[in-house]
Parts: C-alpha cells; sequence; structure tokens
C-alpha cells in the first residue's frame, strides 16, 4: 500500500509566539479541530482540558505546559492573562 501522508519538517510554525511565554497564566483557546491528527496531539488536547472545538482553559505557566502546548501549537492560541 503506498503511503498517503509524509511528514515534512518545513511545514508548520517554526516557532511558538514569544508573548506565549510568560511567568503567570495563559488562556489556551482551541482554534482547529484535533480530527485527523494523531493520537498523540488528541491526547494533548485532552490532558490540556480542551474537550471540543472553541473550547477554552486557563492554565498556570510552566514548562510542563509549554511543551503541551509547542505539540500542538498549530491547534491552539496561546493568551497571557494580566492579574
Amino acid at each position: 500500500m503506498p503511503r498517503t501522508f509524509v511528514w515534512h519538517r518545513t511545514r508548520g510554525p517554526k516557532k511558538t509566539a514569544p508573548e506565549t511565554l510568560t511567568t503567570g497564566k495563559v488562556r489556551i483557546k482551541q482554534v482547529k479541530s484535533g480530527i485527523g491528527h494523531t493520537a498523540r496531539m488528541n491526547a494533548n488536547l485532552e490532558a490540556l482540558g480542551l474537550r471540543h472545538h472553541q473550547a477554552e482553559v486557563v492554565h498556570q505557566d510552566s514548562p510542563a505546559l509549554r511543551g503541551m502546548i509547542k505539540r500542538v501549537r498549530h491547534l491552539v492560541t496561546v493568551t497571557p492573562i494580566e492579574e
């Protein structure tokens, strides 16, 4: 059977936007669906608390959270929350 999907390193966002790396809390909003993406990406969305398209959650920023966001950065938008 021929391969139907080939991952290209040159596609997709290169870096997370600098304003998303804060020390306070961040608001994460899912802007694209996880349908059609890998189980690993869907598991990250679920772990972030994003159950469906357009869902929003607020989390305390941490290195672990940044790693999870980096995996699904093309499906979510991240904005810092001013306290």
